[in-house]
């Protein structure tokens, strides 16, 4: 967690999250990053911090924005900025609130989650399976994608994962999610029997290490690294690896249209909203409504594309 002083360091571990678990663009971050630094310029002239702004001082700044004669696009864009940082803020436990939260801005469309269908969803989890320089590497891939696609899981969460959550064949998963805030979500068979293989791969990989000298980890997806855990970067790249091997679309593929698959499927299929809400972990259920937005927008990509007089078609009898 950042100094409540270092207002740098706030929008740096921001934007490296972005980058690695959402798969922002290089120019999105950069516009991420341009934006936050003028509001941390403003907030440093009047001795404010980010852990310490208010709802009522972030209107002050947008009304400085507008007395500078900055576009309406501009100004929505800044808002924008401070809004994903503070919802990140929240979700990480640096704040117990969120001050951006209900501030309405100048106007723009809401831009929908990217999501994936079944059948790409299928593809990746075979590409998995295939894609690895070795035998461990796929089976490691494939509980990643399994677990990941399972159960909706953040990144962070995923490569984070204690082994000692795998152990014992389990039906739920103990996720530890943003903020410490802990949940338990259920198993798919298909990656209880991925996890079940990846973790005997795993411990005898570590036996013949700590043979060896070295020491024993803690993580179900061990690395060398600082961390001690695969990356979230690393996976990121990973996935991108899959999706060409899979021959889906590697610009439609992040770790988190995974997430953004996982609830999109479940309601789709009947689950409720306040289901789907804990199992993704969300806070407020309004957050998870988006999904509502996202089905009922490929519902009606589904009738413009195959409704016959939504292409023109007159109806036959044969229609009737």
């Amino acid at each position: 967690m950042p100094g409540p002083n270092d207002g740098l360091q706030w929008i740096s571990i921001f934007l490296e999250a972005q980058a690695a678990e959402l798969g922002a663009a290089t120019n999105t971050l950069l516009a991420y990053g341009r934006d936050l630094k003028d509001v941390l310029a403003w907030l440093d002239r009047r001795k404010i911090t980010f852990a310490t702004l208010t709802r009522e001082q972030i209107e002050e700044y947008l009304i400085h924005c507008d007395a500078q004669g900055l576009s309406k696009s501009t100004r929505a864009r800044r808002l924008s900025a401070i809004r994903q940082l503070y919802r990140f803020a929240f979700e990480e436990g640096w704040r117990a609130d969120n001050p951006a939260i209900q501030i309405k801005g100048p106007g723009r469309d809401k831009r929908l989650p990217k999501t994936l269908d079944v059948v790409e969803v299928d593809r990746l989890l075979a590409a998995a399976r295939d894609t690895g320089r070795s035998p461990a590497d796929r089976l490691r891939n494939t509980c990643l994608m399994e677990l990941l696609y399972a159960t909706g899981m953040r990144v962070s969460e995923l490569v984070a994962l204690p082994v000692s959550a795998a152990r014992g064949d389990p039906r739920m998963l103990l996720i530890l999610g943003k903020g410490g805030k802990e949940r338990m979500v259920p198993l798919s068979p298909p990656a209880r029997a991925a996890l079940t293989i990846w973790l005997g791969e795993r411990d005898n990989a570590e036996e013949k290490a700590t043979g060896k000298g070295a020491q024993p980890s803690r993580f179900l997806f061990p690395s060398r690294g600082k961390s001690g855990h695969l990356t979230r970067h690393r996976f990121y790249l990973l996935i991108k690896e899959l999706a060409v091997a899979g021959g889906v679309s590697p610009a439609k593929v992040t770790p988190h249209t995974l997430r953004h698959a996982f609830a999109t499927h479940l309601l789709a299929n009947g689950a409720d909203l306040r289901s789907i809400q804990t199992l993704l972990g969300h806070a407020d259920v309004a957050t998870t409504e988006i999904y509502t937005h996202v089905l009922d927008e490929r519902l009606t990509e589904l009738v413009m594309e195959h409704h016959p007089l939504a292409r023109g078609r007159k109806p036959s009898d044969s229609d009737t």
